[in-house]
C-alpha cells in the first residue's frame, strides 16, 4: 500500500476496523491518533496507526509497545547549566543523554531538596536566579523553562532590554554572559498567542541581538515516547559563529499508555481526594469527564460552571490506563483540572 493510500477519511477508517466514526473522532480529539487535512479540508487518518491503537485498546496480538527509558552510561564531552530546574525532569533528560551538569538554579526549597536527594552529585544553587552571577561560568548548553510574563512595549524595539524585569530576561542574561553553543527555552503553547505574538517575538529578538540564530516549534509529547499529553513550545538558539543545524524530533505513529509506563513501579498512596470529589469521580469511567455523569450530579458538582460555555472537559476528568496521562498539574484535586 502506498503511503498516500494509508490515509483515509473518518468513515472509511471506521468501516475497516468496525468501530463508529464517533469513536475515531474521539480518539483524534483525545490526541491518541494524528490526522492530516486533505486538499478539501477533510480529516484523514493513517489506517496502520488506527489499527495499532485499536489492537492496543482491545489487547490484541501483543500490541503494547516495548516501553523503556533511553539512557546512556557514557558521559559526553558536553555540559549544561539549567535555570528554573524544578524537581529535575528536564535535567534528568539531559543526564540520560550523557550531558553533564555544571549547575542547576532553582528557587523553590522543596524542589531544591528533591534535586539534592536524588542527585547529590549535582551542584544546585538554591535561590533567586536574579542573584546569580554567570559571568565566570562556562557551559555548552543553557536551558530554562522560564515563566511567561508580559513585556513592556514603548515602541523602542530594544530587544534584550525590552525584557528587563521578567524571568526571561534572567534566562537571556545567563545566555549573554556564558555564551553557550546552544540555548534551549521551554514554555507553554499559549506563548505563541501571548499579547498577539509580541511576547514571543521580543524573546526571539532578544536572543538574536546577543548573537544567536533562533527557531521554535510546538512539540506534542504523547507522540515522542512520553506517556503524557502535553504540548510545549521549544525555542532553540544556536550561536552565530556555529554552523550547527536545527533538529527537532520526528513524531512517532503511536502513543505510550499509562499501563505500559507504570508497569512494575512501586505502589504509592497517590492523591487523597475529599470524600465528595472521590464519590463523584468514582462514577466517571476511565478516560471520561463530567459529561459521563447523570445530569443531576453534573449540576450539583459543577454548580455555576455547568451553565458556562466551553467544553469544560477538565472537570471531573479521569485518567485511563490505556491512554497517555493528561497533562500533569500541580494538584490533581484542584477545581477544573481533576485527574
Amino acid at each position: 500500500m502506498k503511503t498516500k493510500d494509508k490515509y483515509l477519511t473518518v468513515s472509511d477508517v471506521a468501516k475497516l476496523i468496525d468501530v463508529s466514526p464517533d469513536t475515531i473522532r474521539r480518539w483524534g480529539k483525545k490526541g491518541l491518533i494524528k490526522s492530516i487535512r486533505s486538499k478539501h479540508n477533510y480529516r484523514l487518518f493513517n489506517i496502520d496507526e488506527v489499527k495499532r491503537l485499536n489492537n492496543k485498546i482491545n489487547g490484541v496480538g501483543g500490541s503494547l509497545n516495548d516501553f523503556k527509558i533511553l539512557t546512556t552510561k557514557d558521559r559526553t564531552n558536553y555540559n549544561c547549566i539549567e535555570l528554573f530546574a524544578g524537581a529535575g525532569g528536564t535535567a534528568l533528560g539531559f543526564h540520560n543523554a550523557g550531558i553533564k551538569h555544571k549547575c542547576l538554579v532553582e528557587l523553590d526549597k522543596n524542589c531544591v531538596a528533591t534535586l539534592n536527594y536524588n542527585k547529590p552529585e549535582w551542584e544546585v544553587i538554591g535561590g533567586d536566579v536574579k542573584d546569580v552571577d554567570f559571568s565566570n561560568m562556562e557551559a555548552d548548553i543553557v536551558e530554562g523553562g522560564f515563566p511567561c510574563q508580559s513585556f513592556s512595549y514603548a515602541g523602542k524595539n530594544l530587544g534584550f532590554a525590552d525584557t528587563r524585569g521578567t524571568l526571561f530576561f534572567e534566562f537571556a542574561r545567563c545566555v549573554k554572559q556564558i555564551r553557550p553553543k546552544i540555548a534551549v527555552g521551554e514554555n507553554v503553547k499559549g506563548l505563541l498567542r501571548h499579547d498577539n505574538g509580541r511576547t514571543l517575538q521580543a524573546m526571539i529578538d532578544s536572543l538574536r541581538k546577543i548573537g544567536y540564530r533562533v527557531v521554535y516549534k510546538v512539540l506534542r509529547s504523547q507522540y515522542l515516547d512520553v506517556p503524557q499529553k502535553r504540548e510545549r513550545l521549544i525555542i532553540l538558539a544556536v550561536r552565530n559563529d556555529l554552523s550547527l543545524p536545527f533538529l527537532f524530533p520526528k513524531e512517532k505513529d503511536y502513543t505510550v499508555s499509562l499501563r505500559e509506563a507504570l508497569k512494575d513501579v512501586p505502589k504509592s498512596r497517590g492523591q487523597e481526594y475529599p470524600s465528595k470529589k472521590k464519590h463523584v469521580l468514582s462514577l466517571v469511567p476511565p478516560g471520561g469527564c463530567w459529561r459521563d455523569l447523570p445530569e443531576k450530579i453534573q449540576k450539583e458538582y459543577m454548580m455555576k460552571s455547568y451553565y458556562l460555555g466551553g467544553g469544560k472537559t477538565g472537570m471531573a476528568r479521569r485518567l485511563s490506563w490505556d491512554e497517555p496521562s493528561l497533562t500533569l498539574t500541580t494538584s490533581t484535586a484542584q477545581n477544573n483540572t481533576e485527574r
